[in-house]
């Protein structure tokens, strides 16, 4: 007996199945390229479904890193104080790097909000975090931190080749200021944030990064906290050969020369009470390297007038 073959035609939508599945296949890489995970300062991993397109910025000096990471008009919102550059005044304000109005970052319907850790602090950044935002922690300590900040922010928003370039460029400025100021003497430093209450910064801030690049000493270094208030007698004590301080604003505060009715300290005897403007050194941008050049060139006369 013979048997007949019989061909079993399947139904058309198997073949869509197939294609739709195919079709799938193919765009799974797209989507997997399209998503962004960067670490934070905290080891925290944040991660986008692609580059950030509306940024609240809590900081000033993150505002800052954002324009030069080329991500300036990715800033919905911002702090006060975020004055640079120019354009960042016109960047609506939802309060201070202390004090956030929440109702109107949620209006603002932000896909990355960047924080300052130690400046914003726990409470602030849990509370957006409870708010289902994504928050990125940015807490730069050493100066190589910067041009990390600046190629993580350019990740972020999608800008990597303009941020690379901007931290090529600070990190060739910083190695070049190494070498110059490298074997200098060691001269003791006291950097002043602010007269009343008497507050310095110890040696985990930037700052006291930059004092060791000019060849400084910070006298508070081992200090704790990282922002800490002293006294008088205490500087004394410590009898620092250079004093620094910043102030508020762009203009040397009258402060300054409190320290002129104290003879016998190095630093006064010897003429060295100097102002920095604290937009050059307070904001850890990448600006700072400008703060640093000065803070060298101030230590480098310093050391002429110690020699003589």
């Amino acid at each position: 007996m013979r048997h007949r073959k019989i061909t079993v035609k399947k139904p058309a939508v198997c073949a869509k199945l197939r294609t739709l599945s195919l079709v799938f296949a193919l765009l799974l890489p797209v989507f997997a390229i399209a998503q962004i995970s960067v670490i934070d300062d905290f080891g925290n991993t944040v991660t986008l479904q692609g580059p950030a397109k509306r940024i609240v910025s809590l900081a000033p000096h993150i505002t800052e890193t954002l324009y030069a990471a080329g991500a300036g008009d990715n800033i919905i919102a911002t702090v006060r104080y975020s004055d640079y550059p120019p354009a960042a005044l016109d960047i609506p304000i939802i309060g201070s790097y202390k004090e956030v109005s929440y109702e109107s970052l949620l209006s603002m319907n932000p896909d990355l909000v960047i924080a300052w850790a130690s400046g914003n602090g726990d409470e602030i950044t849990a509370r957006i975090r409870s708010l289902g935002l994504t928050v990125f922690l940015d807490e730069p300590r050493e100066l190589e931190d910067i041009a990390s900040s600046l190629r993580r922010f350019g990740k972020l928003t999608g800008n990597e080749e303009i941020a690379e370039i901007e931290a090529a460029s600070f990190m060739k400025k910083l190695t070049g200021l190494r070498q110059d100021y490298n074997e200098d003497e060691i001269l003791d430093v006291f950097y002043q944030v602010w007269n009343d209450p008497l507050t310095t910064l110890n040696g985990d801030h930037l700052i006291s990064n930059i004092i060791r690049l000019c060849g400084g000493r910070n006298i508070f270094a081992d200090v704790i906290p990282l922002a800490p208030i002293v006294n008088a007698e205490s500087v004394l004590t410590a009898d620092p050969q250079v004093i620094v301080v910043s102030g508020m604003g762009n203009d040397r505060p009258e402060w300054l020369d409190e320290w002129k009715v104290w003879p016998g300290l190095a630093a006064n005897d010897n003429g060295q009470l100097h102002y920095i403007p604290p937009d050059l050194l307070q904001r850890n941008s990448p600006r700072v390297i400008q703060g640093a050049q000065l803070l060298c060139d101030i230590l480098s006369k310093a050391r002429a007038v110690y020699s003589r």
